[in-house]
Formats: C-alpha cells, sequence, structure tokens
C-alpha cells in the first residue's frame, strides 16, 4: 500500500522553523542550527525526529518551560589532554552544541588522530545520525551517544522506567566504496518515543513487544504507551546502560530525576553528551591483503558480507541515503498529511498561515 507525501520546498521549511526559534527567544545562530538539523533529518526520511519532534521537545523541556536557555554561551573547561575537551553546555540548544561539537572533534583528529568532546549540562540533540553522518561525509570515523531528556525505558527485568531512550550512534566514510557512508544510528529501547508520537499521530499501532501502559501492561496503543522496553532484553538493556555509565563520568545525575521537579534543588535533571571522531589514517595499519589501499580494503570488506547469497540485504545508512535521493530527486523535503497538519500549530504560534496540501506537489511511495 503506497503513502501520500508531500514535496516541501527546503527554503519555506526553513523560514519556518528559524522563525519558530527566534519566536522562543533563541539567538539567530541558535535557529539556523535548529533549522539545518530539522531539514537533515526530513531530508534523510528521520520522520521521528524532525522539526515537529524538535520543537515538541522544546515544548516539554525547553525553554517554554525555563529548562534551556536561549542564546547560552558554551564553557570549555579547563583540560590536562590536548585531545580532549570537556564543556559546560549551560543548556544551550542541542543542535547548535552538537554541530560546534563535532565540528571540534574533526579538528582535533588533523591534529591529534583523535579527538573528543563530552558536554555535561547539555539539553537534547535529537538524532545523532545527522552529526556522526555529516562527519563521515567529510571524511572521518565518528560516534556520538547521549542521555535522554526524560527516562522513558524500564531496564530488562524491572518494573520502572529508569533509563533513558539513549541512542547510539556510528558513521564510517564509506562512500567512496559503496556509494554512501555506514552508519549505525538507533535508540537502545525497542522503538524511540517519537516513532511512538508518529505512530499516534498517524493513528497506527505500535509493534508488540514495545512499550508497556501505567500499569505495567504491554501495550502496543502508542496513546497508552507509559514506558519503553530495551530492545534485545539484556543486551539493549546494557546499551542503554553504557550512555547512563558516559554521563555519570561526566557529571550527570539520577536518571530518575532527569526531565522531572523531583529531588533537591541541588541536583541535576539534564543529559549530557559525548562525541568523538577518528581521523582514518590514525588507525591505518601497513599490512593490506594483495598491496590493497585502506579504501579498497574497506570495500572488499563489504563485498564479502554482501556475498555468499547475502547480496539482498541492506546496509546500515542505505535507508537513509535512499531518501536522500529522493528528496533530492524531488527537490524538497517529504512530509504527510498528518505531518503538514501539525505544522500548522507551529504556523499558529508565529502567526504565519498555516501550510496546506493543496499547496504543495505530491507524491506516492
Amino acid at each position: 500500500m503506497s503513502d501520500s507525501y508531500y514535496i516541501i520546498p527546503c527554503e519555506q521549511h526553513d523560514e519556518l522553523v528559524k522563525k519558530a526559534y527566534l519566536a522562543r527567544g533563541y539567538t539567530a545562530d541558535e535557529a539556523a542550527a535548529g533549522a539545518r538539523f530539522c531539514a537533515s533529518a526530513a531530508y534523510y526520511g528521520i520522520r521521528t525526529h524532525n522539526a515537529l519532534k524538535a520543537l515538541h521537545l522544546d515544548d516539554l523541556f525547553g525553554s517554554k518551560v525555563g529548562r534551556w536557555k536561549p542564546g547560552a554561551q558554551i564553557e570549555k573547561l579547563p583540560s590536562r589532554f590536548a585531545a580532549a575537551q570537556v564543556w559546560n553546555g549551560h543548556f544551550k540548544l542541542g543542535q547548535a552544541v552538537a554541530y560546534e561539537a563535532m565540528d571540534t572533534c574533526m579538528k582535533l583528529a588533523d591534529q591529534f588522530g583523535v579527538g573528543m568532546v563530552s558536554v555535561d549540562n547539555a539539553t537534547h540533540y535529537l538524532w545523532g545520525g545527522g552529526y556522526v553522518m555529516d562527519a563521515a561525509l567529510k571524511g572521518y570515523i565518528a560516534y556520538t551517544n547521549c542521555t535522554s531528556a526524560t527516562s522513558e525505558v524500564v531496564p530488562f527485568g524491572g518494573r520502572a522506567p529508569t533509563l533513558g531512550t539513549n541512542p547510539h550512534s556510528w558513521a564510517f566514510p564509506t562512500q567512496a566504496a559503496i556509494g554512501f557512508p555506514i552508519v549505525v544510528d538507533w535508540a537502545t529501547s525497542t522503538v524511540a518515543m517519537g516513532r511512538v508520537q508518529q505512530l499516534q499521530r498517524e493513528g497506527k499501532p505500535l509493534p508488540p513487544n514495545c512499550a508497556v501502559d501505567a500499569a505495567g501492561a504491554p501495550t502496543t496503543d502508542p496513546g497508552k504507551a507509559a514506558a519503553l522496553l530495551p530492545f534485545g532484553g539484556h543486551k539493549g538493556y546494557g546499551l542503554g546502560l553504557i550512555d547512563e555509565l558516559y554521563a555519570a563520568f561526566i557529571g550527570g545525575s539520577l536518571p530518575s530525576l532527569r526531565g522531572t521537579s523531583r529531588g533537591g534543588p541541588e541536583e541535576k535533571r539534564s543529559p549530557t553528551f559525548f562525541f568523538q571522531v577518528i581521523h582514518p589514517e590514525a588507525i591505518r595499519g601497513n599490512n593490506f591483503v594483495q598491496g590493497r589501499a585502506q579504501m579498497e580494503n574497506v570495500r572488499a570488506v563489504l563485498r564479502d558480507v554482501l556475498g555468499h547469497g547475502n547480496e539482498g540485504c541492506l546496509l546500515p545508512g542505505q535507508p537513509e541515503a535512499r531518501a536522500g535521493e529522493l528528496s533530492h530527486q524531488h527537490g524538497g523535503l517529504l512530509f504527510t498529511a498528518a505531518e503538514i497538519h501539525e505544522f500548522g500549530r507551529l504556523a499558529a504560534e508565529i502567526k504565519q498561515p498555516p501550510w496546506k496540501t493543496s499547496d504543495f506537489k505530491s507524491i506516492q511511495l
């Protein structure tokens, strides 16, 4: 069954998103970073973390409730390690912090082979895959993780949500070998909460074994999902715990307090970010088989993985690459009718006329 999508020109999308951020008090640079991120998510088909999700998070945890600080300045803390920086984000818009952190990591990797930035007192950067993909397209191996704005995941064998959806995102500069970067990017819950919200918006059920209701019973109704389950049982639980441990070492506080008003006034309730970039030359050995160059070896390895009867398998990052090709082919960003309707709320907020599906070309996918 095909679905209808409407083609929104990038400039029109970015203008609305920038104005929405500016209306909330964010600076022009922050608004530009927010719009850049949201356009990237839409371009690559990440509908769970587009502008609707980004500004909804700002409603729940951000400028609307005084937790995120428009115009905040990043404080770079002293460090004795040349290739590692630690920042106090001072609750600055997450997308602006993430882009600057990844740019810093790339500069450090150019000099030292590897670069790291850890960010305390952070907000929410949404889709980590966008930042690592950007670095991979520039020729670097990149990784990021973050703790989520609130705890929505029940530990394996537990009953109460004390973990975030806590994503991991890796990207590898494989475009010379296969035409696009490998991007391994997922929340450590069975689905992201943004996916729950997307399915609720579109009137569709959740897959089984993804969520529980307020009583702890399994549910496929996105409107009743009170908490999420880790993917892969104990394995997803362990991977989600990794983010909490990074956060604990950086300075993050108790997971169950994030996004709440619980605890004393001295408590912290904010996420942390971690970014790492490796220059491929920094890990290149000198013993490639048959005299292959590094990228020739990468190509050979991927061909072997997808050989032997596995030719129909997808590679991580391939769906995003295909979505990007569609966006490029149609000259804009693709949104459903339900999403167009929801953008009307943002338009009303800044006293702009709402978008209408009749104003845009549509395609069937």
